[in-house]
């Protein structure tokens, strides 16, 4: 089975619906750390400084873009929180669980 670091976005199409809280609770098993927060994905992830933060930042702008899937960001001196959630489909789509399985690549490298 394909890990969702793996997978690639899809365009989410008009009236797809989000997903039911037991398919956002069954990927949620498959990530480390993330918390569903008012039907969004959620993770702070903490770092030694301020230049290791923006680098992470600047690096997951990039997967963003590439994948076509921008993450809501709260950047602090030593932490990144990222929040999820697909605006087209008024909930959680599987991109937000594909970008948040990347960010977790992001980190461990």
């Amino acid at each position: 089975m394909e890990t969702l670091a793996k997978r690639k976005c899809r365009p989410c199409e008009g009236g797809a619906p989000a997903y039911s809280a037991q398919q956002a609770g069954d990927l949620l098993k498959q990530l480390k750390g993330w918390i569903l927060e008012d039907g969004k994905l959620v993770k702070l992830y903490p770092f030694g400084n301020y230049h290791h933060t923006m680098a992470f930042v600047n690096a997951l702008a990039w997967i963003s873009h590439r994948e076509d899937h921008h993450p809501d960001l709260a950047v602090g001196y030593n932490q990144c929180r990222v929040t999820y959630w697909t605006h087209a489909v008024g909930g959680l789509s599987e991109n937000d669980f594909i970008c948040a399985a990347k960010c977790d690549a992001l980190f461990e490298l």
